[in-house]
C-alpha cells in the first residue's frame, strides 16, 4: 500500500513539478524583464516566422493564447543551426508565418526572452514578404538586440 502511495505521488507530483517549472522558466511574467533599451511594441497585426517549437499549434496556444492559422513559408539564405540561424548562401529554412497582435508579440518576447537570449529582426522571406524572425544573440553581446 505504501508503495502505491509513492507511485501515485510519483505519477501525479513529477508531471505537476515539470508543468510548473515550464510555466516560471518560459511564461511567467514574474521571470522576464524587458529590457529598458527594447523599442516599444507597435500597434497592428505582426508577422512572424516561426521555425521550431512554435510551428505547433499547441505550443503557440500555450504562450500567446490561441493556436492561430499559419501558412507555410520559407526563408533563404539561412540554415537551421541547433536553436539559431545562420546565413547559408543558397540553402532555406522551411517553417511557417503567423499573425499575431501586439499583445500576442510582447507574449512570443517573452517566450524567447527578446533582449536576453533573442533578437527579433525582420527579414524577408522567400516569396517576398517580410516578417519578424527571432534570432539568437551573440552570448558576448545580449544588450545588441536589433528592432
Amino acid at each position: 500500500m505504501r508503495r502505491l502511495h509513492l507511485l501515485l505521488a510519483t505519477l501525479i507530483g513529477l508531471p505537476l513539478a515539470l508543468a510548473g517549472w515550464l510555466w516560471l522558466t518560459m511564461l511567467s511574467p514574474f521571470t522576464y524583464d524587458r529590457p529598458e533599451h527594447l523599442p516599444e511594441i507597435e500597434t497592428g497585426p505582426h508577422k512572424v516566422f516561426v521555425y521550431g517549437t512554435l510551428r505547433s499549434g499547441l505550443v503557440r496556444w500555450v504562450v500567446t493564447g490561441r493556436a492561430g492559422e499559419s501558412r507555410p513559408a520559407e526563408l533563404e539564405d539561412f540554415r537551421r543551426s541547433a536553436l539559431d540561424l545562420e546565413e547559408a548562401p543558397g540553402e532555406r529554412v522551411e517553417g511557417e508565418v503567423i499573425t499575431v497582435s501586439a499583445e500576442e508579440l510582447a507574449r512570443l518576447d517573452r517566450y524567447e526572452r527578446l533582449g536576453i537570449r533573442y533578437e527579433r529582426v525582420r527579414l524577408t522571406l522567400a516569396d517576398g514578404s517580410e516578417a519578424w524572425v527571432y534570432r539568437r544573440l551573440p552570448q558576448e553581446a545580449p544588450e545588441a538586440a536589433r528592432l
